[in-house]
């Protein structure tokens, strides 16, 4: 099996032991660590991490890297990063086959991601030729405001494993085509996805004669990550991971002054409405809480029925998940693939039992399978406020609450201390525009009539209160990796003052 994989992952420069450290060469003096695969938790390959040391090295490259490219024209950046994207086409197969060797998504869905990169790239492309400004008026004569928005610097991409592409080509393609320089830490535990994805930048790179600190790589562990987050180098750090360790993260760097885009966690919901179409409903719920095992950041974790549709409601999905294939991800038909780690089945475990001894009802699932595959559970029974429903379990666990009206079902949805995603069905125009308006969700993704995952790059990702607050990918969320200047140009031959002080 490992030779096998190796063999096959050759197309995308994976070897059997690989460097892990990247900045215009490859090297890492750190532990040689094994990526195991939780298909079958057999080895895929070996990545040799970074230290300290290489980190500081990796951070010098990209603070001269980014030096130059500040001053390079934006559309020059934006067919550099064009490049990049069709490289990514052409291994997306191969790369969304890692994906899912290495993180354990089905293959649509590994596939999916890479394609998420290639759709970002493409936007960052024509997003160069639109990095616009204002001209603002001034209240002086013989003046002009302008404001423009010039690079940070060096930006600091810590993933985290679920995604293991996706989120860094958020980051670096928009950041890129901005003016500054990238250095990423993926998963421990997802080191082959980073090095393979950095491997083809530095295709580009090198073909292009850039500097590879445009987009370093350091692979390793909490200590290569705490450095990231200490280091006044980094201008901006963009964090993917939990909301105990993105409070610790945003306290160390908000403490240096430096800048902060948080994506934490989401204990996310679908309302249903007393009107929501049913046959719409069924598949969106468990492609947003069966997807992924359950493992996304916008995974359905919570769903809110009208009283007089919860019994229907149950009973359709009963038969829904009882239809859901569970294995191997990388085989055709089957929709639920395996938890990442032994510690994620432990807590998913952990989490039937409390529920059960809370009260709640198991209507489908709430077993492991074998190894680390579990079934996709769904528990009634439960109040929506039990500490248990309002925690977050990175697991295909499902609670289903009744609600009495819309006003409930809005209060239920916000009492969760995540705001990341949020949906409701309904086909009333009146609920619909109460949702998505100040008294409706709040969350930083409000959908109608879809499920809570599955965003498209175009609009910015991200969410509220302790989700972070940051945005990534689409809509204006480029201007988080820059500083704006506001300008006034006075081009007459006398000295006003604002607000028309007289300083004679």
């Amino acid at each position: 099996w490992y030779q096998r994989r190796v063999r096959e992952l050759a197309d995308i420069g994976i070897k059997e032991v690989n460097d892990g450290v990247y900045n215009g060469s490859w090297g890492g003096n750190g532990n040689v660590v094994t990526s195991v695969s939780p298909i079958n938790e057999q080895p895929i390959a070996q990545v040799r991490e970074g230290t300290i040391e290489d980190y500081q090295e990796v951070v010098r490259a990209s603070k001269e890297a980014s030096k130059q490219w500040a001053m390079t024209p934006a559309p020059v950046r934006g067919e550099f990063i064009r490049q990049v994207g069709e490289h990514l086409r052409d291994k997306l197969e191969p790369l969304g086959k890692l994906v899912s060797l290495e993180m354990g998504k089905i293959l649509p869905e590994g596939i999916g991601e890479v394609q998420e990169a290639v759709d970002i790239a493409d936007y960052a492309t024509g997003l160069s030729r639109m990095l616009n400004g204002k001209v603002i008026p001034s209240e002086r004569p013989g003046h002009m405001m302008l404001e423009n928005w010039h690079p940070l610097g060096v930006i600091g991409v810590i993933t985290a494993f679920n995604f293991p592409v996706a989120p860094y080509f958020w980051n670096f393609t928009v950041a890129n085509v901005c003016g500054n320089a990238c250095l990423w830490k993926g998963a421990p535990t997802t080191p082959l996805t980073g090095v393979a994805c950095t491997r083809l930048i530095a295709d580009v790179l090198e073909a292009n004669k850039l500097p590879g600190g445009l987009s370093g790589l350091i692979s390793g562990g909490a200590d290569v990550g705490a450095a990231m987050v200490d280091d006044p180098t980094v201008n901006l750090v963009s964090f993917t991971g939990s909301c105990h360790i993105g409070k610790q993260v945003g306290a160390k760097v908000q403490g240096r002054m430096g800048k902060l885009i948080l994506e934490l966690g989401g204990n996310n919901a679908i309302s249903v409405m007393e009107d929501a179409d049913l046959s719409m409903l069924v598949p969106a719920v468990c492609f947003a809480s069966v997807g992924t095992a359950g493992q996304r950041c916008t995974t359905t974790r919570r769903l809110i029925v009208h009283k007089s549709l919860i019994d229907e409601v149950v009973k359709r999905l009963t038969s829904a998940y009882k239809q859901v294939k569970i294995g191997n991800p990388l085989e055709k038909g089957n929709l639920c693939g395996p938890l990442h780690t032994t510690a994620a089945v432990e807590a998913y475990k952990e989490a039937v039992a409390e529920a059960t001894a809370l009260g709640g009802k198991i209507e489908v699932g709430g077993n492991v399978v074998e190894g680390r595959y579990v079934e996709p559970t769904i528990v009634t029974g439960l109040p929506h406020d039990t500490e248990l429903v309002m925690r977050e379990t990175f697991a295909p666990i499902l609670y289903v609450m009744p609600c009495e009206d819309f006003e409930d079902a809005v209060l239920i949805n916000n009492e969760v201390s995540q705001g990341l995603s949020s949906s409701i069905f309904t086909t009333k125009p009146e609920y619909i525009f109460r949702w998505v308006g100040a008294g409706g969700a709040d969350s930083g993704i409000c959908n109608v009539n879809i499920p809570t995952n599955g965003a498209e790059i175009g609009g910015a990702f991200g969410g509220e209160k302790e989700t972070g607050g940051g945005r990534e990918s689409g809509s204006d969320a480029w201007k988080q990796y820059c500083r704006r200047a506001t300008c006034t140009i006075n081009y007459s031959k006398d000295l006003p003052l604002a607000q028309g002080i007289d300083f004679s």
